[in-house]
């Protein structure tokens, strides 16, 4: 079975600390994502002032299960008061090929 990519770009809200939404993605990554069945690793990526996450799951499922983990979480819920979600875009993609 092939892995699965999150990737989610987006624009942090206007006014938002860099150092507190990196700080806040952190505790994401540590108290919520990680912990998720199937995680494997997540990057952090930055091109100007948008942003977006690469995040590898070892199936489609884990990934789908893993959408609604943070759901009522307060820490997913600070996270994800730093991000514009009128500029986010979502795609979930499968490992076609690994060179």
């Amino acid at each position: 079975m092939s892995n699965t990519v999150w990737f989610i770009s987006y624009k942090l809200t206007k006014g938002a600390s860099v150092p507190d939404y990196l700080a806040a993605s952190e505790k994401v990554h540590n108290e919520i994502l990680s912990k998720q069945k199937g995680f494997i690793s997540w990057q952090l990526l930055i091109d100007g002032d948008t942003w977006a996450d690469y995040i590898v799951w070892e199936t489609i499922e884990d990934a789908k299960i893993a959408e609604t983990a943070g759901q009522n979480n307060p820490i997913a819920q600070e996270y994800y008061s730093y991000m514009d979600f009128n500029s986010m875009k979502h795609q979930i993609y499968t490992l076609e090929k690994n060179y």
